[in-house]
């Protein structure tokens, strides 16, 4: 019992933010839509099918269930997203080393989303 307390408390935390990301560009929805199905999955069937079935939340994860797929217009605003973190960054004038491993990073994030098939 507590265990899937617990699972749906996560759930709904990261339904939270996965919903903040849908209007804040520099916070990323998908992935926390994802592992908002992933704990809701584990807690409540009621909220997991909800989840799936919903009009805006239910598309990203059925494509990702479905084949890995990350639609074209998501892959655009998590490259915009990844740029305006990047500037932000050089903007506050961060050490040239944290920079790099910024850079380092982002690029790998970019180079996966852009890999994966078309939703």
């Amino acid at each position: 019992m507590i265990g899937r307390a617990l699972w749906a408390a996560g759930g709904i935390a990261a339904l939270s933010l996965g919903a903040v990301g849908v209007v804040t560009p520099l916070l990323p929805t998908v992935p926390f839509l994802l592992l908002a199905a992933f704990c809701f999955a584990r807690s409540s069937r009621r909220l997991h099918d909800w989840l799936i079935g919903h009009p805006v939340f239910g598309p990203p994860i059925r494509d990702w269930q479905r084949s890995g797929a990350i639609s074209p217009r998501a892959k655009q605003l998590a490259t915009l997203s990844i740029g305006v973190a990047f500037a932000i960054s050089l903007g506050l004038g961060l050490k040239p080393w944290v920079l790099a491993v910024q850079a380092a990073v982002l690029a790998a994030v970019l180079v996966f989303i852009w890999r994966r098939p078309d939703a």
